[in-house]
């Protein structure tokens, strides 16, 4: 399925030279910009109102790393280890993620715009009372990952594993999820109102109205 709406991609120079991630700080503010960070391992970082801006991290292990309140834009995590990081209230702005590992990654509070997550795992990922427009979920798994109270505008799930995804309290309007993959997921009858499924997914979802569906 072809993305309904387009967004705007990282904009990073063709050529970057590269740098030291302990460089943010001798800052006077924690800022890095216009390099690239390779083959690193910063688990455990904690760094708060980090700001990056046309940054590439290749081959990069951030687990367990807090960065909470970040400003991040035009960014590139390219096959990059961030389970457990802690990205809460920050700012994501032309922001890609490809092949990528997010277990248990955490966005809430967040404000994502034209981000991509390319054939992540983001199993167990917290996007709690977050708010993302023009985002693209592109075959990425999403079980058991935190949706609850979020605004979602031009939000595009393909051929994403969303088995028992949370979307409590989150209006699913205009969302498509017709290739995504999942036996349940958590949604109320009022918030699903408008959400674009299969006809293998409505029938799943006609128990949600008390129904039998007969063969």
């Amino acid at each position: 399925m072809g993305n309904k709406f387009k967004i705007e991609d990282p904009k990073i120079p063709a050529r970057l030279e590269s740098a030291n991630f302990q460089d943010v700080y001798y800052e006077e503010d924690p800022f890095l910009s216009n390099c690239m960070i390779e083959n690193a391992r910063l688990d455990q970082e904690e760094i708060n109102q980090l700001v990056l801006s046309k940054v590439l991290f290749k081959n990069v292990s951030f687990v367990g790393a807090s960065f909470p309140r970040t400003d991040m834009t035009d960014v590139v995590f390219e096959n990059c280890d961030l389970s457990n990081v802690n990205f809460s209230e920050g700012i994501i702005h032309r922001v890609t993620f490809k092949e990528c590992k997010l277990l248990g990654a955490n966005f809430s509070g967040g404000n994502l715009g034209n981000v991509r997550f390319e054939e992540c795992l983001a199993n167990m990922s917290d996007f709690v009372e977050a708010r993302l427009k023009q985002v693209i979920f592109n075959q990425t798994f999403l079980q058991n990952a935190n949706y609850s109270d979020c605004k979602l505008l031009k939000v595009n799930f393909d051929r994403c594993d969303l088995n028992e995804i949370d979307f409590t309290q989150t209006d699913l309007k205009g969302i498509d999820i017709s290739t995504c993959r999942f036996t349940r997921i958590n949604v109320a009858l009022e918030y699903l109102s408008g959400c674009e499924v299969s006809p293998e997914q409505a029938i799943g979802f006609a128990s949600l109205l008390g129904l039998k569906v007969k063969e």
